[in-house]
């Protein structure tokens, strides 16, 4: 059975920061799901990317327009990279609960 894979992004060094290092924020929520229920992780596919573009397993996977993180690549084909969109794809395909409205 093909599982559902989730692009992450790695922490990142940002030159037009003075090359301060950053996470991404919705990744670090989807970070936060994965390490509340790690029963989750399990089930997909969870693929950690640079930050640079061309984010090239992205890009494989999506197409070069639609490297945003976290994306969520669906196993029977499709994808979500909204962060509202992917915590619901999360709760109706994996059993996670919701956020809170």
């Amino acid at each position: 059975m093909q599982k559902d894979t989730l692009f992450l992004l790695h922490d990142y060094a940002d030159p037009a920061h003075g090359g301060e290092t950053f996470y991404c924020e919705a990744c670090m929520t989807v970070e936060g799901v994965l390490a509340t229920y790690p029963d989750l992780a399990a089930r997909l596919k969870i693929v950690r990317v640079p930050w640079p573009r061309p984010r090239e397993a992205l890009v494989a996977a999506v197409g070069e327009a639609n490297q945003n993180c976290p994306t969520l690549v669906l196993a029977e084909g499709g994808f979500v990279n909204d962060l509202p969109g992917l915590l619901e794809a999360l709760h109706a395909r994996h059993g996670v609960p919701r956020p809170h409205p």
